[in-house]
């Protein structure tokens, strides 16, 4: 492709275009890092969700589900640490008067060593050709081991660094590397101080007797409070997980890289409830069991790799991410955390009731320790559409932009053509559409020449077109297209459901893993 930058342009344009994202209240001129999902974006988002509760609750007979509320007890934020913890580092250019999150300006300092990597190693690719071994040349070529170095050497520094809370140095961080504003150019930076990150409301009915309450920041915290609830209501016995998925909000100063970064987002989590002691063999576990989803869809391994944390978070023992490669470089898609006995603890202290759990096995009762995955919803939605979004150019010299969307994802998965809006055949192809829709997500399109409806399906992700034609009245046969190979084929209509079903039922691309 072009320039990164130029692509999430395009990328971000598509989505408008097409139906997927907008911006919220755009009439009123938007609203900074808040995004709506339009008609198309929506269903992806709903077929995402649905991926992901299929695989993580409904074929697990020892993880449930729950949709706790937005709005909780405000001691609850205490006892979880946002009260006290939940910051994030903000540096001031006293020139262009612009905010930025330190550790990310250090953090895309480092993205561009490791792009530089990426340019080597692209380089030495063609050189090599069929011979080249990536990994040994990775291990060998003293520049790149050198670029390497200089990144691990940086995140280390940072890491350290932001743990100890010593935030000078973060500066001096900035200031030895010669980081400048992105917007100005200039060095002139302030001081680097915390910022608490949540979203303060009240509920009550008059100012007087109002409480102070917090829009949640992330879901896990209803998990843990009904912990002893769903624990007896289900008989659960360790170990054993509880999902949801459901909004957070985060008043993001720095929210940037579109629906990457929003003050309002959406989070898919599961906290697994282990006995204390096996957090590192169930932290492996997880590690491999979420990767395998990602690489389920189809999208290739190269994409995705293991981050280790060098700054682990008040709760945690152990933290991993899995960075995907967005088109602005490897970043944050999935976490998996052990969390101890953090939570349970926290809030058993702060309510003054119990949070235990009585082991038959072992004849005791103990707090359990916690295993976390939380991937967010609207960057595996990012992820998925970027990766999917590509300009081909055709044997015939002319160009197309399609969506390669996995077809287990896609909003719309088959539409219906009619080769022309006569001779009986919008008739034909509206009952096969009748046919389909209970089924699988299916659409009827008339309007213009047939190839330039192929191109308007390409351009909406749609994996399969199915066109009616004169022939079709005759023996009913039609004509099926491939959106990817752009491959026809001519099928009985009686064969369509069952065909089309093996490759967009969730079993086929779940069991390939």
């Amino acid at each position: 492709m072009a320039n990164d930058n130029d692509t999430f342009k395009k990328i971000i344009a598509h989505a408008k275009e097409y139906g997927f994202v907008f911006p919220s209240s755009e009439i009123y001129d938007g609203l900074s890092a808040v995004y709506d999902y339009g008609q198309n974006g929506v269903a992806l988002k709903n077929n995402i969700r649905e991926y992901w509760w299929k695989s993580m609750v409904q074929l697990h007979d020892n993880i449930v589900g729950i949709d706790a509320a937005i709005f909780m007890h405000p001691t609850t934020w205490k006892a979880s640490g946002h009260v006290d913890a939940f910051n994030d580092p903000l540096i001031d250019n006293k020139d262009s008067k612009k905010r930025y999150r330190a550790d990310v300006l250090v953090e895309d300092y480092v993205a561009k060593i490791e792009a530089k990597i990426e340019k080597e190693i692209t380089k030495a690719a063609k050189r090599f050709g069929d011979q080249f071994d990536q990994a040994q040349f990775v291990a060998t070529n003293p520049r790149v081991i050198a670029y390497q170095e200089k990144a691990d050497s940086i995140l280390k520094r940072l890491g350290q660094s932001l743990e100890k809370e010593d935030l000078d140095d973060v500066k001096a961080l900035i200031e030895e590397l010669e980081i400048a504003c992105p917007e100005s150019g200039s060095r002139n930076w302030t001081e680097v101080k915390q910022f608490n990150l949540m979203f303060g409301t009240k509920l009550g009915a008059s100012a007087a007797t109002a409480m102070d309450l917090y829009l949640r920041p992330e879901t896990a915290q209803g998990i843990f409070v009904n912990f002893l609830n769903v624990q007896k209501t289900g008989r659960m016995k360790l170990p054993f997980g509880i999902a949801q998925t459901g909004k957070a909000f985060r008043n993001e100063i720095i929210a940037r890289q579109f629906i990457f970064r929003m003050r309002e987002f959406e989070q898919m989590e599961m906290q697994f409830f282990i006995p204390p002691g096996s957090q590192k063999e169930w932290h492996q576990h997880w590690k491999k069991t979420r990767l395998n989803w990602h690489l389920s869809l189809g999208i290739p391994a190269e994409n995705y790799r293991f981050h280790d944390h060098e700054k682990l978070a008040h709760y945690a023992d152990a933290a991993c991410d899995i960075e995907f490669k967005f088109p602005f470089g490897f970043k944050e898609l999935e976490g998996i955390h052990s969390r101890t006995d953090f939570d349970l603890s926290n809030h058993e202290k702060y309510a003054g009731k119990k949070l235990k759990y009585f082991d038959p096995d072992r004849n005791e009762s103990y707090t359990p320790y916690v295993l976390e995955t939380s991937i967010g919803l609207d960057r595996m939605f990012l992820a998925v559409f970027s990766h999917a979004f590509t300009e081909e150019t055709l044997e015939d010299g002319n160009t197309r932009t399609v969506l390669k969307l996995p077809a287990v994802l896609a909003p719309t998965k088959v539409a219906v053509l009619p080769l022309v809006k006569k001779d009986g055949l919008p008739e034909q192809a509206r009952q096969l559409v009748d046919m389909l829709k209970w089924d699988m997500a299916t659409v009827y399109d008339e309007k213009d020449a047939v190839g330039r409806r192929y191109r308007r399906q390409d351009a909406l992700g749609t994996p399969f077109c199915i066109t009616v034609d004169h022939q079709s009245l005759e023996d009913q046969t039609v004509t099926l297209r491939d959106r990817d190979s752009m491959e026809q084929q001519r099928v009985s209509m009686a064969e369509i459901p069952a065909l089309l079903a093996a490759k967009v039922n969730p079993k086929q691309w779940l069991l390939k893993r």
